[in-house]
């Protein structure tokens, strides 16, 4: 597997997937390919090597100008950030994305500054995304349905990482397209791992997407990081047990600690994921991942 391939999910035959090699990383961002008779891209990568998503298009047997949406699950960047750009490449695909993020794809400069806050040096990785022309986007709420024609898509907003989040439900696939709802599944290793970003995650809300999740029960879990798994009740019990036993080791060092900063190096120090993504991507994530806790607990 390498940045770039585009693979078939199984069971899910005009269902692919490509790996965007977001961060300079295999395996951590993927941009998913519904080839229906609308066709339709589920999330976008961060920007940087769009072209291999429109390559990725050309490879499953759609044309440019046949795409006809372009489906962020919400608008942080790595999910949203090459919007502007496969908009531009596909004339006739509609943007559709929550309508708490639609503002922001249209004038990105907001976005943009959050982003580089939180991100600190990750942005070098980042495209400066292409604003989506206002006639070009539409926003969609929970209950909404995007018709595609042979495959209809259910909307579940799922707040609990950012309040512009939303779940794709592919019905005639069974296949859900979690966004960040169901954590990060890392391959490799078979593991499912807490992203807990600022400034909007809170732990409740979490845990009641992850029941969300377990209420629409799918076949097919299509993680945003990264890839397809067949779903099972006991991976949300697992996530569900990370997040709070995650949310909880960062309380109980924040009490011993009493300095932010020690906190957040404690665990970047300790970070497990080196191996698999990098160190200085697992120290990125883990720095990044501390601080939306640390605000979260200011807020609680």
């Amino acid at each position: 597997m390498a940045i770039g391939d585009v693979f078939a999910v199984d069971g899910c035959p005009d269902l692919h997937y490509v790996d965007t090699g977001m961060y300079d990383t295999p395996e951590y961002g993927a941009v998913y390919i519904l080839n229906a008779d609308e066709p339709a891209l589920i999330d976008t990568g961060i920007g940087t090597r769009y072209e291999n998503i429109l390559d990725a298009l050309a490879e499953v047997g759609i044309a440019r100008d046949e795409l006809a949406y372009i489906l962020p699950t919400h608008v942080h960047l790595d999910h949203a950030g090459g919007a502007g750009y496969l908009a531009d490449a596909c004339p006739n695909a509609t943007v559709m994305t929550h309508d708490i993020g639609v503002p922001h794809l249209v004038d990105p400069e907001r976005l943009v500054a959050g982003t580089k806050a939180a991100v600190e040096s990750q942005w070098e990785f980042y495209a400066e995304p292409k604003p989506v022309p206002e006639e070009r986007i539409e926003g969609v709420s929970d209950g909404d349905a995007i018709d595609c024609g042979n495959h209809i898509l259910d909307v579940h907003h799922a707040p609990g990482h950012a309040p512009h989040q939303v779940m794709f439900h592919d019905r005639t696939n069974d296949a859900l397209f979690t966004a960040d709802a169901a954590g990060i599944w890392v391959p490799e290793i078979e593991t499912i791992r807490q992203t807990s970003p600022p400034s909007n995650f809170d732990l409740e809300a979490c845990l009641d997407d992850i029941e969300t999740i377990r209420d629409i029960s799918p076949d097919v879990l299509c993680f945003g990081h990264f890839g397809p798994r067949e779903y099972d009740d006991a991976l949300m019990d697992e996530y569900a047990r990370v997040l709070e036993e995650w949310v909880d080791d960062i309380e109980e060092q924040r009490a011993e600690l009493d300095d932010d900063e020690a906190v957040i190096e404690h665990f970047v120090e300790r970070s497990e994921m080196a191996d698999t993504w990098s160190e200085r991507k697992a120290s990125a994530e883990e720095r990044l991942n501390v601080r939306g806790v640390l605000a979260y607990l200011d807020q609680r």
